[in-house]
């Protein structure tokens, strides 16, 4: 009886303790209800990052990977799926990528703090991921910096090579020879100075001088434009009275445009009916001369036979006034002529 009780008492002892451990560990991985909220991250490169990194929101712990694997949908990118506590709050515009603490240390997923006014993400959705700049990528961006660097040191060579070259001629150009010729040509060039200098000195006296001499002419026009602009003050200030007079007619005149507008517009109004009036009228006098033309002309033609008549009758009573008596056929009688009646004598 007393075996049994010892058997019993060790197997609840076992039990105490496994559910004690259990508990332990699930305490060191985060508790049971806290990892529900997961996520997935996409990335190039993962890192070495494996199941069980942990996942830090601002440096703290807020969960771990759950998984890493090749993205099913596209084979070029890997996908991490991670488990972070509930009151994780992370954002839409939290930014993940794969860091380390120190050189010596695993990689880890770090998750940005977002902004304020960004809504929390929600449970699975997949968060926005920055690839990270590691040894393996610093590699690759070396090499590909190597072939510039080449490049860069043959221009460095050849610019090398062509410095050399003009060392070599400066040398040459600069030898005792050289050097004296340029000495001699220094030492003619201080001569031809000084020589020049006694020169130099008596050119600017006699510029003094000119100037000088010229001083009281230029004083002298100074005054005659000073006496002028003088005596061309009164002509401007009439000027400026008649622009001022003009300026006022002008405004009298506008004034008086203004007021009488109405009635230069009717007047204006008046005279086109008048023109429009006149223009029907003669419009109507060339019809009617177009209408009596024909006897316009047979009128012409009469006065002008009448004016004929008149002109030959004018002329017969001039050169025989007893025409208009005895008629134009009776033989006009001479002095002392008697006439017989029955025509003798």
């Amino acid at each position: 009886m007393e075996v049994n009780r010892e058997r019993t008492l060790v197997g609840l002892f076992v039990l105490i303790a496994g559910g004690l451990l259990f508990g332990t560990l699930l305490a060191l991985s985060g508790g049971v209800g806290n990892l529900a909220v997961s996520h997935r991250i996409y990335f190039k490169f993962a890192g070495g990052v494996q199941p069980g990194a942990p996942v830090r929101f601002g440096g703290l712990t807020v969960g771990k990977v759950t998984r890493v694997r090749v993205d099913p949908a596209n084979s070029t990118r890997i996908e991490i799926v991670i488990a972070v506590n509930k009151d994780a709050p992370l954002k839409t515009d939290s930014v993940a990528k794969i860091t380390a603490l120190g050189p010596l240390t695993d990689n880890y997923v770090e998750i940005s703090t977002g902004s304020e006014g960004a809504p929390p993400a929600q449970p699975g959705s997949i968060l926005q991921s920055e690839e990270a700049f590691g040894l393996p990528q610093l590699s690759d961006a070396a090499q590909t910096m190597v072939p510039e660097l080449q490049n860069a040191l043959q221009k460095l060579n050849h610019n090398l090579d062509g410095l050399q070259v003009t060392i070599a001629r400066a040398n040459d150009l600069l030898n005792d020879g050289n050097r004296t010729n340029i000495a001699s040509s220094l030492s003619g060039v201080a001569q031809t100075v000084a020589e020049a200098r006694p020169k130099v000195a008596d050119s600017l006296d006699n510029l003094n001088g000119m100037l000088a001499d010229a001083r009281p002419k230029v004083s002298a026009s100074l005054t005659n434009v000073q006496q002028l602009t003088a005596k061309l003050d009164p002509v401007l200030e009439d000027l400026k009275t008649a622009t001022t007079r003009a300026n006022e007619t002008l405004a009298h005149v506008d004034a008086t445009l203004i007021e009488n507008r109405g009635d230069i517009r009717a007047s204006i109004a008046g005279l086109r009916e008048t023109v429009a009036t006149s223009s029907i009228l003669l419009d109507q006098f060339n019809q009617m001369l177009d209408q009596n033309s024909d006897n316009i002309d047979d009128l012409l033609e009469n006065m002008r036979m009448t004016a004929e008549n008149l002109r030959a009758l004018t002329e017969t009573v001039a050169r025989s006034p007893a025409s208009l008596i005895r008629g134009v056929k009776v033989a006009d009688r001479q002095p002392g002529e008697i006439r017989k009646q029955g025509g003798k004598k």
